[in-house]
């Protein structure tokens, strides 16, 4: 398998998981109030503690598309 394949996949799947924290996080702030009610037919979460649950989920996702997608891709960039 060449460099330049596996370098374009980490690109790829870069491109593809920022467009989901995006979306997430679009999906978050615009329509707030219905995710929340949603959310709560199924479980019971305070107000507070699920903003937190979600800040604290796309910080997680953020931090596993810099270790698993965009670190490797630098370093094949780098390395290539």
């Amino acid at each position: 398998m060449r460099i330049e394949l596996i370098r374009d996949m980490f690109m790829w799947t870069s491109i593809i998981n920022m467009g989901l924290l995006l979306w997430w996080w679009l999906i978050f702030v615009l329509a707030h109030d219905f995710v929340y009610r949603m959310h709560t037919k199924w479980f019971r979460i305070p107000a507070d503690n699920f903003d937190a649950i979600h800040y604290t989920g796309m910080m997680y996702f953020k931090l596993f598309i810099f270790a698993a997608n965009i670190v490797p891709y630098a370093v094949l960039f780098i390395v290539a």
